[in-house]
């Protein structure tokens, strides 16, 4: 989403590429708002009503969020998606704070020290993952069409052929730091002299503002689609696993029956004087 936002959104809107970082953080905000409204009070009900309903229905509500964005042009009007990384947020505080609470309740008190860092541990690890994941299936789909668009739109702007090819064969992971970094994608890919070859209209037209969002919107979108119908399959999938939970019974409320003994001493123990 936010290479999205700076690489094509915000740039065709006329930001420059030094200011995207800021403005992707700020049209980001739905996403967190969502997150602070629904967490608190999901975690409230499922204290009262478990967690298997709100976590369930968070997960099925960020499920329909990427696909709700999988539907949307690569230059979108900004109501629809800031409505849909509301929903998202929403889906997620939904899922959050009841799955957190019905992990540490199912866990008997002394070992919750331990649950905590293991939740923790498989959190952050699943969260260090998925950067991986998603970047390597942006990855993926920009490398099927970006070289050869790339390579006809900078070849037909002026760059001699022969650099337009070997700009495009690089790496497309090189191109998405570079818009996440906040430069200008084409100055960072050309740099080294190639654009001081170029006529001032050349140089404008490849530098400005809409020359590279309208060059990759098809090869990006197309690495979106992938990555937006595997992040729907997830959560998908975990909203099956959800759904086959325990239920609301706690790991210190286990019922007793009344007729519990009194534990025997052991035969050797020392009597008291």
């Amino acid at each position: 989403l936010i290479i999205w936002l700076q690489g094509i959104w915000l740039p065709l809107h006329g930001y420059d590429f030094e200011d995207t970082p800021l403005w992707a953080g700020i049209f980001m905000l739905p996403l967190t708002l969502g997150f602070l409204l629904a967490g608190p009070v999901s975690g409230y009900l499922s204290d009262r009503f478990g967690a298997r309903i709100f976590s369930t229905a968070g997960l099925l509500v960020v499920a329909g969020s990427f696909l709700g964005l999988l539907a949307l042009p690569v230059d979108f009007d900004y109501g629809p998606f800031a409505a849909l990384l509301l929903l998202n947020g929403l889906g997620q505080g939904m899922f959050s704070s009841p799955n957190t609470s019905s992990i540490m309740g199912s866990v008997p008190a002394k070992y919750r020290g331990v649950a905590s860092g293991m939740r923790s541990t498989f959190q952050n690890s699943g969260t260090a993952l998925s950067i991986g994941v998603f970047f390597s299936l942006m990855v993926s789909g920009l490398a099927a069409t970006l070289p050869k668009t790339l390579s006809s739109g900078l070849a037909a702007h002026g760059v001699p052929a022969a650099t337009a090819h070997q700009v495009a064969s690089l790496p497309p992971v090189s191109t998405l730091f570079a818009t996440f970094l906040g430069n200008n994608p084409i100055g960072h890919l050309l740099a080294g002299g190639t654009l001081d070859q170029l006529t001032a209209a050349q140089r404008a037209t490849l530098t400005g503002h809409t020359f590279f969002p309208e060059l990759v919107s098809g090869p990006f979108h197309h690495g979106l689609t992938i990555v937006f119908s595997v992040a729907a399959g997830m959560a998908l999938v975990s909203a099956v696993a959800s759904a086959l939970r325990g239920g609301h019974e706690r790991a210190d409320e286990a019922p007793t029956t009344g007729t519990e003994q009194p534990t025997p001493k052991p035969s050797g123990a020392a009597r008291p004087s």
